[in-house]
């Protein structure tokens, strides 16, 4: 069931909040089916080379912090990421389906149209 703060309501329900400096986005759904589910089955199929993958890429993330962003281990460290990326979460697109695409326009619309500031209270004292 769609509601106003759900306009996509599937493979992977978007909730949407406004904020009260833009939006906020949950894709709690698609984390939790796609990528957690896609960690647990490797790590049910294979847990020693999930846990050195993990380690790896660890050790390539403390590198990396020290060599700077042109560092080699930057470089292998964002190449590994993106196979992780491709291969647990749909290279981290979320799939969003025809009339829910419009619902999730509109929702964002109404949320960047310019709101109405709260007038200031009369004579500037509290009550």
């Amino acid at each position: 069931m769609t509601t106003n703060d759900t306009p996509v309501d599937g493979p992977y329900p978007i909730k949407v909040t406004a904020t009260p400096s833009g939006a906020e986005l949950d894709v709690t759904s698609f984390l939790f089916k796609a990528v957690f589910t896609e960690l647990i089955t490797k790590a049910d199929d294979d847990p020693e080379g999930l846990v050195a993958e993990l380690a790896d890429m660890a050790a390539l993330l403390r590198s990396a912090a020290h060599g700077g962003r042109d560092s080699h281990a930057r470089h292998e460290f964002d190449e590994r990421m993106n196979g992780m990326l491709a291969e647990y979460a749909n290279d981290g697109a979320i799939p969003v389906y025809g009339e829910q695409v419009s619902r999730l326009r509109d929702k964002l619309g109404e949320i960047a149209a310019p709101r109405p500031i709260p007038a200031a209270r009369e004579g500037g004292a509290a009550a």
